[in-house]
Formats: structure tokens, C-alpha cells, sequence
């Protein structure tokens, strides 16, 4: 996964074509065998994360009491179905995301956020550490206006967390959800399959409040 990108979104006209049918990919969780694209119990709920490489994100998420199933894919892009190919190329617009469905009466979606915020740098901007370029940039995408509002609570009481901390200022994209493209098969619990392969996330140690309100110093 260590591939040097640029680190600029292309334009409508730099963008690659893509494609018009969806790419292969896993039908159940390599882990739990649960169907990666539903049906999904009623009552159960999305999120979308994007915190760099999507290997360790995906494993980060899938062990949470509470969640579901989840999956990665690519997202908040121009490019329609994606290769993993394509998206190195940064000529796509997309960022490697999770997606992650899980029950709120187990887990909320503001401890989902807290999970996001403490486990990657999201102060880094087109980068994750070692890994480089828009693919890698800090990312939640939001299905409805209540993610929206916790979110954005989230990201206020995290920076003033990290302020207090000395740390910089958070770059994370908070933006509704577009098409998301489930990522090619060998990537879908790919830490699972492939144990000792590369993880290239880690958080900034800065512990972030849980809940829309909360003050950081909480």
C-alpha cells in the first residue's frame, strides 16, 4: 500500500472514465460471513469512514461489539467504479472508506466517531502517516442530517481535545455520502486473510469525548 499519490483532488476532466459495471468483489465478510452488500437486519444503520489505508481501518471497525458487517470500498469521487489501480493514480478523486453497518441499540454512532477520531492522525490532511496522496485523506461521509450534526459536534470537541494537547488542526472532510464502490475482492478483510500484512494507521494519543455536547476536557 505504499505507493506515493499525488496529493491534489483532479478535475472533472482529468478524471479517469471508469467503468459502468460494478467490480468483483467478496459477497460475504471474509470474518463473520455475514453479506457484505444485504440484506441487513431492519433497524440497523450506516456509516462511512475513510482514515487511510482501508486494511486496518476495516479490522479496527469489524471488532466492535455492536457492528454488524463491514466492508471497504472507494469513495467521494469522480471516477464511477473504481479500480484499486485507478485510485493510485489519484486521478479518481476517491478516498479508501469503511463501511460499516452496526446496531445502535449495541453500539451509536457517536462511539463510532470516537473510535474514528482516536484511531488515525486527522490532522494530516492528504496523508496518513507513510502513506501519501488523496486516497489517504481523513474522510466521514454522512447518510443523513442527525450523522451530520454528530459529526460535526465530534470534530469541534476532538480539536479542542488536540488544541489543548499542542496539536494542529484537524483536516477531516465532513461530507454527505455519494456512491460508494465496494473495493476488489482481495481487499475485503484483507487482514484477516493476509495477517501479517501492512497496517499503516495510528492515532495522535489525544483520547476524544463521546456524544454531540460533551466538552473536550470532559
Amino acid at each position: 500500500m505504499l505507493f506515493k499519490k499525488t496529493a491534489e483532488m483532479p478535475t472533472a476532466a482529468e478524471a479517469l472514465p471508469g467503468r459502468d459495471k460494478p467490480l468483483h468483489t467478496d459477497e460475504v465478510h471474509f470474518v463473520s460471513g455475514r453479506p457484505l452488500k444485504g440484506p441487513h437486519p431492519v433497524g440497523f444503520e450506516t456509516a462511512i469512514f475513510g482514515m487511510g489505508c482501508f486494511w486496518g481501518v476495516e479490522r479496527v471497525f469489524w471488532q466492535l461489539p455492536g457492528v454488524w458487517v463491514t466492508s471497504v470500498g472507494y469513495s467521494g469521487g469522480l471516477t464511477p467504479n473504481p479500480t484499486y489501480e485507478e485510485t493510485c493514480t489519484g486521478r479518481t478523486g476517491h478516498a479508501e472508506v469503511v463501511q460499516v453497518v452496526f446496531n445502535p441499540h449495541e453500539i451509536t454512532y457517536g462511539e463510532l466517531l470516537k473510535v474514528f477520531w482516536e484511531n488515525h492522525d486527522p490532522t494530516q490532511g492528504m496523508r496518513q502517516g507513510n502513506d501519501v496522496g488523496t486516497t489517504y485523506r481523513s474522510v466521514i461521509y454522512y447518510l443523513n442530517e442527525t450523522q451530520k450534526a454528530e459529526a460535526e459536534a465530534s470534530r469541534d470537541a476532538y480539536q479542542a481535545a488536540l488544541d489543548k494537547a499542542g496539536r494542529d488542526k484537524i483536516t477531516t472532510e465532513i461530507e454527505p455520502a455519494g456512491p460508494y464502490y465496494f473495493a476488489e475482492d482481495y481487499h475485503q478483510g484483507y487482514l484477516a486473510k493476509n495477517p501479517a500484512g501492512y497496517c499503516g494507521i495510528g492515532g495522535t494519543g489525544v483520547v476524544c469525548p463521546i456524544g454531540v455536547g460533551v466538552a473536550a476536557d470532559a
